[in-house]
């Protein structure tokens, strides 16, 4: 079986800009934060500077980064060489309320279901700090 793990250094890496930075901040401290409106209290993500729903101001958020695989895809040959493959994209629903794009790491590729509990795992990519997801093993099944 092939075990999924995170990409090794040398892949292209995502650049913060000032309205991301926070998240990305927030990765390297081991904390995977979000924005919630003041107004209308929706979840957000990717990172805004307004609410995508009212228009009002954005609070930054921990999240307990903990959801569930609402979908996914494993990928056998890469867009560029820098990738190792097998590699499985996923969109987690969190329980806050926002999706996650992003990879599972931490079990096979015969694992990767829709449904499959997750939690974030953070793994140093050489400069930057990316969020995977790995099977929660203390969720109820």
């Amino acid at each position: 079986m092939t075990q999924l793990t995170p990409q090794l250094p040398g892949i292209p890496l995502p650049e913060p800009t000032p309205v991301s930075r926070p998240f990305w901040d927030g990765c390297a401290a081991g904390e995977l934060r979000y924005q919630r409106c003041a107004g209308c209290g929706q979840a957000e993500f990717d990172p805004a500077w307004a609410c995508r729903s009212c228009g009002s101001d954005l609070e930054w958020q921990v999240s307990e980064g903990r959801g569930e695989v609402y979908s996914h895809s494993v990928v056998w040959r890469p867009q560029t060489p820098e990738f190792t493959t097998p590699y499985a994209v996923v969109i987690v629903a969190l329980d806050e309320g926002f999706h996650l794009l992003t990879n599972l790491v931490g079990c096979t590729v015969a694992d990767v279901r829709t449904g499959l509990r997750v939690r974030v795992a953070f793994h140093d990519a050489g400069g930057v700090t990316l969020p995977y997801v790995t099977p929660d093993r203390k969720a109820p099944r």
